[in-house]
Parts: structure tokens; sequence; C-alpha cells
């Protein structure tokens, strides 16, 4: 399994590291645009649909997102990241409260169509924050990163309050608190980088202060969280361990972007005000 694990990690760096090293977009828009109409499939398969729709769902969604790139954002781009961060207040991250639907019912057609907006919105923000700059984007899928990594090491180490027990058993309040804490040690690390100041921690340092950095990383933390669990509800509900096998050793799309998905949308509008 480590080994697997490796080898298509180190496929997936020499895939992408050399687009974003020589900030070629073209080849970062076919990328995002194959991965996005992966995510709608697993999503679709994990939401009930049948084989064959959610073939179905996965290629029309490919056609969809390499038309609006083909096409441009347009001026309602922010309109929709707000959508999505509306969609993680009001109804998932409720849901990690109060349950899903059941898998044959208007409901969980409906929270079906809403979590592909998300996904949709996600992965339409990994396009705006490139072309801010490859290193932009990169600043804001490492907070979501360490986050993750410090909630691994400190979950393990102090583990002992469990977060949402009947969602993920493994993750911990202490484990939260740990990748946050290592979010901020690395936004003050980038402080005293000059090399970083174009960063996303850095410019909302030199907009909002150290109080809005800190309210910014937090809030950014806490939803790289919520997408991590509503995920994992939504496997734990559809009876699977993974969203797909299209990743050896790693499982689907969704359970590598899962997190970043209400992070990237937020990350994205906030960046419209600095």
């Amino acid at each position: 399994m480590l080994r697997t694990r490796v080898i298509t990690a180190l496929l997936l760096l020499a895939l992408l590291l050399p687009i974003l090293y020589f900030n070629y977009y073209p080849a970062f828009a076919v990328v995002s645009t194959l991965f996005f109409g992966a995510a709608i499939w697993e999503s679709a398969r994990i939401f009930g649909a049948s084989a064959k729709a959610a073939l179905a769902w996965g290629l029309a969604a490919l056609i969809l997102f390499g038309a609006v790139l083909y096409a441009g954002s347009g001026p309602n781009i922010r309109l929709l990241f707000t959508l999505c961060v509306a969609i993680w207040c009001f109804r998932f991250v409720p849901s990690l409260a109060f349950g899903l639907p059941a898998l044959p019912s208007l409901g969980n057609r409906l929270i079906a169509a809403t979590y592909a907006i998300a996904i949709f919105g996600c992965f339409l923000a990994i396009v705006v924050l490139f072309h801010h700059s490859p290193m932009y984007l990169l600043s804001v899928l490492v907070i979501v990163w360490a986050a993750d990594i410090g909630a691994y090491f400190s979950g393990k180490a102090f583990g002992r309050h469990k977060l949402a027990p009947s969602i993920s058993p493994g993750k911990s309040w202490e484990g939260a608190v740990g990748g946050w804490i290592l979010v901020l040690l690395m936004a003050v690390g980038f402080s005293f980088t000059p090399a970083l100041a174009d960063t996303f921690p850095m410019r909302l340092l030199a907009t909002w202060g150290w109080a809005g950095l800190l309210a910014a990383m937090t809030v950014l933390v806490a939803a790289s969280v919520a997408g991590d669990l509503f995920e994992s509800m939504l496997k734990r509900r559809a009876g699977i361990k993974d969203s797909s096998n299209l990743l050896p050793g790693h499982g689907g799309v969704l359970d590598r972007v899962d997190a970043l998905i209400p992070v990237l949308p937020l990350a994205a509008l906030l960046s419209f005000w600095f």
C-alpha cells in the first residue's frame, strides 16, 4: 500500500509541478477539467446514481467545465463563490449535526445537486487562484495541507476527545487544534520571508493585520475540517471507504480535495477584497 501511494504521488507531482513552475495555463486548464469530471463522477456514485448515470454526469460535467473555462468566468464569479460559502454555512455544516436524507429520496437528489455546485465552485476557484499566480494558489492549498498534517500528528500524540465519533472516529478536537496551531505558525513563518509577500496569507496580513489574519486562518481551518467530515459522512452513508480507486493508494479525487471544496471558494472570495 505504501509503495502504491508513493508511486501515485510521484506521478501526480511529475504531472503538476512542471505546469505550476512554468505557469502554463492551457495544460492546467486541461488537468483541472479532467479532475473536475472525475470528481462529479465520484460524487454521483456516492449519491446512489447507477454506473451509467454517474458516467454520464461525469462526462457532462467535463464538457461543461471545459466550456466555462473556454468562455471565461464572467462577471458573476463572485456570486458563485458567495453561493458556495452560503451552501456550506446553511446546508452542509448543519448536516454534520442533523444527518443526511435517505439515499432514495428527493432530499438526496437535492443535496447531490447542491454538492455538485460546491465542487464546481471549488474547481473554478482553483483556476481563479492560479490566474493570480501558481504560488498564490499553492499558498492557499498549503493551509489545508498544514491543517491536515498538524491534525494527524497532534491527534496521534494528544487525541482524547472525539470530534465527530459517528462520522469519523479517528478525528479528535486535539487534532483539529493542532492543525490550527500549525497553520498559524506557518503564517507567521511566511511573514518573515520576503519572497512570499505575494501569497494569500501575506495579502491578508497586509490588508487586515494580524487580527484579520488570525480570524481568516481560523475560519479556513474550520472549513477544511467541515469539508473532510462531510465527505466522510457521505461515504459512511453509502457504505464505501473511498470515493473511487482512480488514484491507487489514495482513493479517489474527492478523497484528495474534500477539505478544499469549502476552502477554495472562500479564499477566492476573500482575494477579491485585497
